[in-house]
């Protein structure tokens, strides 16, 4: 059985031993859509994390019994046509909360407790020539008492709660999906949680309710010393909007771990904030982990093990 996948950088440097139990696994680091039709000629199962795989592509590999989404979205693949074709399709879930949880909060402290704009005050000398054994000019705030609310209260969404419970905060949610499953927190409507939040997180999926769910008014709505921390899908929030929000302080300060474009253009509304103190920004690294890629290649070949 021939393993082809066609993205495998974006895995980083991880074993993929358990796979190559599986077959005879080919990694190709990058490929683009000419080079993908001609890799999966003779692939039995595909595996592909951004690579659109298109009509074109399925029809280019007559073989094909499998295609492994390495990762949760399959936004990339065309499920119907794959499923005319009899070609199951299988993602991963769950493999990164515990990852992106812990991201989620990287942003929120950093913002919070304005952790770069020490880090730089520090390792710039001025610190050091300062005569003075501390900095209270540059304030900063507990989370302690303060209410976060998070939009899309799924597992991560869970685990990002219950971390803010461990800092003393109020939870509060909206749900995109438009029913309310978790009875553990108040379930608000997304202005009133935009209003009275501290902290807004958006550990939500890309779909057609959460296209474009934050922008401009939305932004508007939040409280100016609040912030705002995007984890979960770009394209969620108006990335043009946020920039100029957080550049006319009407909002404290936003971070970004995804995009609408991937990697960020170099022309970005986002790169171009003249507070950049205000901005966390990351490489759509929140699902990257260490452990949690090691996660995604075991059950990746526990959906290759499945069969077909």
């Amino acid at each position: 059985m021939k393993i082809v996948f066609l993205d495998a950088a974006t895995m980083g440097e991880v074993s993929f031993s358990s796979i190559r139990e599986c077959g005879d696994l080919v990694l190709y680091p990058t490929s683009s859509q000419k080079e993908a039709m001609d890799r999966v000629k003779e692939c039995d199962v595909l595996i592909i994390n951004k690579v659109p795989v298109t009509r074109e592509l399925i029809d280019s590999a007559p073989a094909l019994r499998l295609i492994c989404e390495a990762a949760t979205g399959v936004n990339n693949i065309d499920l119907d046509y794959a499923a005319s074709k009899g070609i199951p399709v299988r993602n991963v879930a769950g493999y990164s909360t515990e990852s992106v949880v812990q991201s989620t909060f990287m942003h929120i402290l950093n913002l919070v407790g304005r952790a770069s704009v020490f880090d730089a005050y520090v390792k710039s000398g001025e610190y050091s020539r300062s005569g003075i054994f501390t900095d209270a000019t540059v304030p900063y705030h507990e989370l302690a008492g303060k209410t976060i609310g998070i939009i899309g209260m799924g597992n991560i969404g869970r685990g990002v709660a219950r971390v803010a419970e461990s800092f003393g905060m109020k939870v509060c949610y909206f749900s995109t999906s438009g029913t309310s499953h978790c009875t553990d927190y108040p379930s608000l409507s997304l202005e009133q949680l935009l209003r009275e939040s501290d902290v807004v997180t958006v550990n939500a999926p890309y779909n057609a309710r959460t296209a474009g769910l934050i922008g401009a008014e939305e932004l508007a709505m939040m409280k100016a010393s609040a912030v705002i921390v995007n984890a979960g899908r770009g394209g969620i929030v108006d990335e043009a909007a946020l920039a100029e929000a957080v550049d006319a302080g009407v909002i404290a300060g936003a971070g970004a771990d995804v995009f609408s474009s991937e990697p960020l253009p170099a022309d970005s509304p986002l790169l171009k904030v003249r507070h950049k103190e205000r901005l966390s920004l990351a490489p759509h690294v929140a699902w990257a982990s260490v452990e949690a890629r090691q996660r995604l290649v075991e059950l990746i070949a526990e959906n290759i093990r499945k069969g077909w």
